[in-house]
């Protein structure tokens, strides 16, 4: 499945124009250059230009930065290496942020840095010190967000602009060149890049699974990712870094008019991904199709309707992933059709929608219920689907738990210990309880497997569902079968 050559769905790399209020606000503060250079902080000639550069007008600064740029970047970059004051290096990220905003082209200017100081310095190990990948990751462990935000936009742009975008990374697991390595043979020099970018990769995956800013980590990385996916060895490197599976979960909380950009941007990253193989098969046991799905059924803007259905015809494209079953049970043939009936601006999204509705009657498998319900457990995302609840379906299927030594059991508990989501974890605790209360031996069995420690940690969780079905869960396997019985007798009674 070849990829698209011409981006026609993607943004620019994290637009910086909704940061203007904020730069300008960090930028009208003084900063006491000369301090820095009597510390030997900085050298003089370093002070020099940024003293002639620094609180200047937009077409001065732009005059300076096509006469000597490699040299202005150079000067800011040794403040971000060399000075901690927190103060000082937002002024110096703001002062870059603001360059770009004026004139994106001009993160190159980074990367030529990079090679006028080892010339002048004499050395690769010289450069090595002011490598511009290396200082902007040193500043991601700062523990002010300003800081990690602006350094991740500014990395971001850096690595989009390197020259040596086409060269293969050497150690993804799954790249020719890394196949050729390992089987001796020469593939040509690697993207020197590609530790730097590794790590960034991993510090985007980090803030995706524990945010450092509740309200901003997640949009700030995933708006970077669908920058960085777009080169397909970056592309390994997430699959690599088990980052394929945080996006469903995401898709899935993005709910309203007000998520429509990050709805955009995680749908975006998922189109990505469906062009490298590992990845797709990863985005199809996550269970990403429902969210597309939803997204499919109540965006408004166009640009996110057309990238949730390109990624849905992805997955369609590779039949034996099964995806159709997922996106038939989500009920995306209703939402084709009512979908079909609309007027669209964009003349693609109606061929898309015909070839989708042809697609799944191709495909379409229908699944039992047990089924259904394995698939869900097995893919790590759990919702409030009517099975969880069904006094019918426990009765009836309650036996399968104990198919392949209680497979399904046990992923309901290791859900437990680690997810993060709560609407995963609160189902999560249901189906344990309703395990419990339907199989004769359900108590025991729980308990075996440290069901109840993993229960007892949760009823002091944050969410006030999790609490809840812990509770009850616990309730299940410490009381009697007698007192169990007349607890649930009474409940549906009340």
């Amino acid at each position: 499945m070849a990829m698209p050559g011409v981006y026609a769905y993607t943004a620019t790399p994290l637009p910086l124009s909704d940061d203007g209020a904020e730069l300008a606000e960090i930028l009208s503060r003084d900063i006491p250059w000369e301090v820095y250079m009597t510390a030997r902080l900085i050298a003089d000639k370093d002070l020099q230009l940024i003293r002639r550069y620094d609180k200047r007008s937009e077409e001065l600064q732009a005059s300076l930065l096509d006469e000597s740029g490699p040299a202005y970047i150079e000067a800011f970059l040794t403040v971000l290496r060399n000075v901690t004051k927190e103060e000082t290096v937002q002024y110096i990220l703001a002062l870059l942020l603001q360059m770009l905003r004026a004139n994106p082209a001009r993160a190159k200017l980074f990367h030529q840095v990079g090679e006028a100081h080892a010339a002048a310095a004499g050395g690769a190990a010289s450069q090595a010190e002011l490598n511009p990948y290396a200082v902007l990751l040193r500043l991601l462990q700062r523990a002010d967000w300003f800081t990690q935000e602006k350094s991740c936009k500014l990395l971001t742009r850096v690595i989009a602009a390197r020259p040596h975008r086409d060269a293969p990374f050497v150690h993804v697991a799954g790249s020719s060149a890394a196949a050729a390595a390992a089987n001796g043979a020469a593939s040509g020099p690697g993207d020197p890049a590609e530790p730097h970018i590794t790590s960034f990769v991993e510090w985007l995956c980090g803030q995706l699974r524990r945010p450092s800013n509740p309200a901003k980590s997640v949009p700030t990385a995933v708006s970077a990712l669908a920058v960085l996916l777009r080169d397909k060895a970056t592309r390994g490197l997430f699959t690599a870094a088990a980052g394929v599976g945080l996006l469903a979960p995401l898709l899935r909380s993005c709910t309203g008019p007000t998520s429509s950009q990050l709805a955009y941007e995680i749908c975006l990253c998922v189109w990505q991904l469906s062009y490298h193989k590992p990845a797709l098969q990863a985005l199809a046991s996550s269970g990403v199709s429902k969210g597309l799905v939803e997204v499919v059924r109540s965006a408004q803007k166009e640009k996110v309707v057309r990238v949730a259905l390109l990624s849905l015809r992805n997955l369609l494209g590779e039949p034996e992933l099964g995806a159709a079953s997922d996106m038939v049970e989500a009920g995306l043939p209703k939402v084709l059709a009512t979908r079909s009936l609309q007027s669209w601006g964009d003349e693609d999204i109606p061929e898309l929608l015909e070839s989708l509705a042809a697609a799944l009657k191709e495909q379409a498998v229908v699944l039992s219920s047990w089924e259904k319900y394995k698939k869900e457990v097995l893919s790590g995302n759990l919702d409030w689907s009517p099975m969880h609840s069904s006094e019918g379906f426990w009765r009836s299927h309650v036996d399968k738990f104990e198919d392949k030594d209680f497979q399904v059991l046990r992923v309901l508990l290791k859900l437990l210990e680690r997810s993060r989501e709560t609407r995963t974890l609160a189902v999560a605790c249901n189906d344990v309880g309703r395990f419990v209360e339907y199989h004769p031996h359900g108590r025991h069995i729980v308990a075996d497997l440290r069901g109840k420690e993993l229960m007892m940690r949760l009823l002091t969780h944050s969410d006030a569902d999790v609490q809840k079905h812990s509770l009850l869960a616990v309730q299940k396997i410490m009381l009697p079968r007698d007192k169990l019985d007349f607890m649930l007798a009474a409940s549906s009674s009340a």
